[in-house]
Protein backbone atom coordinates (compact mmCIF):
# COMPACT_ATOMS: atom_id res chain seq x y z
CA UNK A 1 0.00 0.00 0.00
CA UNK A 2 1.36 3.29 -1.13
CA UNK A 3 -0.13 6.60 0.45
CA UNK A 4 0.24 10.74 -0.06
CA UNK A 5 -1.22 13.24 2.57
CA UNK A 6 -2.30 16.57 0.39
CA UNK A 7 -3.53 19.71 1.53
CA UNK A 8 -2.40 21.52 4.48
CA UNK A 9 -5.06 23.17 7.00
CA UNK A 10 -7.69 20.79 5.58
CA UNK A 11 -5.78 17.90 4.24
CA UNK A 12 -6.66 14.47 2.45
CA UNK A 13 -5.09 11.29 3.11
CA UNK A 14 -4.87 9.42 -0.57
CA UNK A 15 -4.30 5.51 -0.08
CA UNK A 16 -2.79 3.28 -3.36
CA UNK A 17 -3.63 -0.49 -2.61
CA UNK A 18 -2.74 -3.45 -4.88
CA UNK A 19 -5.26 -5.98 -5.87
CA UNK A 20 -6.96 -7.73 -2.46
CA UNK A 21 -5.58 -4.91 -0.25
CA UNK A 22 -7.59 -3.81 2.61
CA UNK A 23 -7.75 -0.62 5.12
CA UNK A 24 -10.41 -0.02 7.31
CA UNK A 25 -12.18 2.94 8.52
CA UNK A 26 -14.93 4.26 10.87
CA UNK A 27 -18.05 5.10 9.12
CA UNK A 28 -18.33 8.20 6.83
CA UNK A 29 -15.03 8.62 6.54
CA UNK A 30 -14.37 7.44 2.81
CA UNK A 31 -14.26 10.87 0.83
CA UNK A 32 -13.91 9.58 -2.47
CA UNK A 33 -12.39 5.82 -4.21
CA UNK A 34 -12.25 4.06 -7.48
CA UNK A 35 -15.20 2.07 -8.94
CA UNK A 36 -13.25 -1.78 -7.96
CA UNK A 37 -13.21 -0.80 -3.94
CA UNK A 38 -15.53 -2.91 -2.45
CA UNK A 39 -16.95 -2.16 1.23
CA UNK A 40 -17.96 -4.36 3.58
CA UNK A 41 -19.66 -3.04 7.37
CA UNK A 42 -18.18 -5.26 10.25
CA UNK A 43 -17.66 -5.54 13.64
CA UNK A 44 -13.55 -6.16 12.70
CA UNK A 45 -13.43 -9.01 15.82
CA UNK A 46 -16.65 -9.83 17.19
CA UNK A 47 -19.22 -7.80 19.24
CA UNK A 48 -16.71 -7.38 22.25
CA UNK A 49 -14.58 -5.35 20.54
CA UNK A 50 -16.88 -3.45 18.82
CA UNK A 51 -18.33 -2.48 21.86
CA UNK A 52 -15.15 -1.44 23.23
CA UNK A 53 -14.28 0.76 19.98
CA UNK A 54 -17.81 2.24 20.77
CA UNK A 55 -16.54 3.06 24.30
CA UNK A 56 -13.73 4.72 22.93
CA UNK A 57 -15.97 7.34 21.00
CA UNK A 58 -15.77 5.44 17.68
CA UNK A 59 -18.54 3.52 15.77
CA UNK A 60 -20.08 0.40 16.71
CA UNK A 61 -18.58 -1.13 13.31
CA UNK A 62 -16.20 0.01 10.98
CA UNK A 63 -16.10 -0.23 6.94
CA UNK A 64 -13.72 -2.49 5.11
CA UNK A 65 -12.36 -1.63 1.76
CA UNK A 66 -11.08 -4.17 -0.55
CA UNK A 67 -9.01 -3.80 -3.83
CA UNK A 68 -10.62 -5.97 -5.89
CA UNK A 69 -9.48 -7.34 -9.68
CA UNK A 70 -6.74 -4.90 -9.71
CA UNK A 71 -5.55 -1.29 -7.90
CA UNK A 72 -7.38 0.58 -6.34
CA UNK A 73 -7.59 3.99 -4.98
CA UNK A 74 -9.10 5.24 -1.46
CA UNK A 75 -9.29 8.96 -0.37
CA UNK A 76 -10.01 10.17 3.51
CA UNK A 77 -10.88 13.63 4.10
CA UNK A 78 -9.87 15.47 7.32
CA UNK A 79 -12.77 16.54 9.10
CA UNK A 80 -11.65 19.41 10.82
CA UNK A 81 -8.81 21.85 9.82
CA UNK A 82 -5.45 19.80 11.22
CA UNK A 83 -3.00 17.64 9.96
CA UNK A 84 -2.81 14.03 9.24
CA UNK A 85 -0.06 11.97 10.56
CA UNK A 86 1.09 8.37 9.44
CA UNK A 87 2.41 5.92 12.04
CA UNK A 88 3.72 2.53 11.55
CA UNK A 89 2.01 0.24 14.59
CA UNK A 90 3.43 -3.08 15.20
CA UNK A 91 3.84 -5.12 18.47
CA UNK A 92 6.13 -3.33 20.84
CA UNK A 93 4.94 0.42 19.08
CA UNK A 94 1.44 1.02 20.07
CA UNK A 95 -0.48 4.20 20.44
CA UNK A 96 -2.56 5.91 22.90
CA UNK A 97 -4.94 8.32 20.95
CA UNK A 98 -7.37 10.62 22.02
CA UNK A 99 -11.52 10.03 21.17
CA UNK A 100 -12.35 10.17 17.26
CA UNK A 101 -8.66 10.47 16.62
CA UNK A 102 -8.72 7.82 14.27
CA UNK A 103 -9.07 8.30 10.33
CA UNK A 104 -7.91 4.89 8.62
CA UNK A 105 -5.97 1.84 8.68
CA UNK A 106 -4.43 -0.73 7.24
CA UNK A 107 -6.74 -3.75 7.83
CA UNK A 108 -4.29 -5.31 10.26
CA UNK A 109 -4.21 -2.60 12.77
CA UNK A 110 -6.56 -3.40 15.47
CA UNK A 111 -8.40 -0.28 17.72
CA UNK A 112 -9.57 -1.08 21.36
CA UNK A 113 -10.50 0.64 24.45
CA UNK A 114 -8.02 1.77 26.28
CA UNK A 115 -8.49 2.52 30.18
CA UNK A 116 -6.61 4.91 32.40
CA UNK A 117 -4.71 3.43 35.37
CA UNK A 118 -6.22 6.46 37.22
CA UNK A 119 -9.94 7.73 37.40
CA UNK A 120 -8.68 11.22 37.49
CA UNK A 121 -6.59 10.64 34.50
CA UNK A 122 -9.92 10.40 32.65
CA UNK A 123 -12.04 12.21 33.93
CA UNK A 124 -10.37 15.07 34.51
CA UNK A 125 -7.91 14.75 31.35
CA UNK A 126 -9.91 16.25 28.85
CA UNK A 127 -10.37 13.78 26.48
CA UNK A 128 -12.64 11.40 28.71
CA UNK A 129 -12.07 8.45 30.76
CA UNK A 130 -11.57 5.96 28.26
CA UNK A 131 -9.03 6.56 25.33
CA UNK A 132 -8.15 4.49 22.46
CA UNK A 133 -5.10 1.71 21.72
CA UNK A 134 -3.90 0.83 18.33
CA UNK A 135 -2.29 -2.37 17.90
CA UNK A 136 -1.26 -5.32 15.76
CA UNK A 137 0.76 -4.54 12.32
CA UNK A 138 0.62 -1.96 9.51
CA UNK A 139 0.02 1.46 9.08
CA UNK A 140 -2.56 4.09 10.78
CA UNK A 141 -3.57 7.36 9.92
CA UNK A 142 -4.63 9.48 12.40
CA UNK A 143 -6.53 13.41 12.29
CA UNK A 144 -5.46 16.19 14.85
CA UNK A 145 -6.90 19.55 15.94
CA UNK A 146 -4.71 22.46 14.17
CA UNK A 147 -0.85 21.89 13.81
CA UNK A 148 0.83 18.75 15.90
CA UNK A 149 3.89 19.11 17.84
CA UNK A 150 6.22 16.36 18.78
CA UNK A 151 7.94 15.73 22.14
CA UNK A 152 10.43 12.76 22.90
CA UNK A 153 10.40 12.48 26.32
CA UNK A 154 13.34 10.78 28.16
CA UNK A 155 12.84 8.49 30.82
CA UNK A 156 11.07 10.15 33.84
CA UNK A 157 11.21 13.37 31.94
CA UNK A 158 7.52 14.93 32.34
CA UNK A 159 5.29 17.76 30.16
CA UNK A 160 2.01 19.25 31.43
CA UNK A 161 -0.50 19.25 29.42
CA UNK A 162 -3.52 21.73 29.40
CA UNK A 163 -7.09 20.02 29.08
CA UNK A 164 -7.95 18.79 25.22
CA UNK A 165 -4.20 19.59 23.98
CA UNK A 166 -2.75 15.76 24.43
CA UNK A 167 -3.63 13.91 20.74
CA UNK A 168 -1.33 10.69 21.06
CA UNK A 169 1.05 9.47 23.08
CA UNK A 170 3.20 6.39 22.79
CA UNK A 171 2.27 3.32 25.16
CA UNK A 172 5.64 3.83 27.00
CA UNK A 173 4.42 7.08 28.43
CA UNK A 174 2.31 7.22 31.14
CA UNK A 175 -0.38 10.07 32.42
CA UNK A 176 -1.55 11.47 35.80
CA UNK A 177 -3.79 14.52 36.30
CA UNK A 178 -2.48 17.07 39.23
CA UNK A 179 -5.07 19.95 40.58
CA UNK A 180 -3.38 23.58 39.76
CA UNK A 181 -1.52 24.64 42.78
CA UNK A 182 -2.93 27.51 45.22
CA UNK A 183 -7.06 28.27 45.07
CA UNK A 184 -6.48 31.60 43.69
CA UNK A 185 -4.84 30.07 40.51
CA UNK A 186 -7.87 27.31 40.16
CA UNK A 187 -10.36 29.99 40.59
CA UNK A 188 -8.53 33.44 38.67
CA UNK A 189 -6.40 31.62 36.55
CA UNK A 190 -8.72 31.23 33.37
CA UNK A 191 -6.50 27.92 33.37
CA UNK A 192 -9.30 25.20 34.94
CA UNK A 193 -8.73 23.16 37.72
CA UNK A 194 -6.61 20.09 36.44
CA UNK A 195 -3.78 19.92 34.29
CA UNK A 196 -2.46 16.54 32.57
CA UNK A 197 1.21 15.73 33.64
CA UNK A 198 2.66 13.09 30.58
CA UNK A 199 5.72 11.07 31.77
CA UNK A 200 7.99 9.33 29.44
CA UNK A 201 9.83 7.53 28.20
CA UNK A 202 8.21 7.53 24.59
CA UNK A 203 7.06 10.12 21.64
CA UNK A 204 3.92 12.28 22.58
CA UNK A 205 1.92 14.27 19.72
CA UNK A 206 -0.11 17.81 20.99
CA UNK A 207 -2.48 19.42 19.21
CA UNK A 208 -2.47 23.70 18.84
CA UNK A 209 -6.56 24.23 18.21
CA UNK A 210 -8.64 21.35 19.96
CA UNK A 211 -11.98 20.91 18.68
CA UNK A 212 -13.78 21.28 22.13
CA UNK A 213 -11.91 24.64 22.78
CA UNK A 214 -13.41 26.14 19.05
CA UNK A 215 -16.95 25.08 19.97
CA UNK A 216 -16.34 26.72 22.75
CA UNK A 217 -15.49 30.09 21.41
CA UNK A 218 -17.92 29.85 18.95
CA UNK A 219 -20.74 29.37 21.56
CA UNK A 220 -19.67 32.37 23.36
CA UNK A 221 -20.97 34.25 19.84
CA UNK A 222 -24.34 32.28 19.77
CA UNK A 223 -27.02 34.23 20.01
CA UNK A 224 -29.12 33.44 23.35
CA UNK A 225 -32.25 31.46 23.25
CA UNK A 226 -35.35 33.71 23.68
Amino acid sequence: MRYEIKGETLPVLICYLESGEQMITERGSMSWMSPNMKMETTSNGGIGKALGRMFAGEALFQNRYTAEGGNGLIAFASSFPGQILARQISPGNELIVQKQGFLAAESGVELSVFFQKKLGAGFFGGEGFIMQRLSGQGMAFLEFDGHVVQYDLQPGQQIVVDTGYLAAMESTCSMEIKAVPGLKNMVFGGEGVFNTVVTGPGRIWLQTMPISNVADLILKFMPPKS
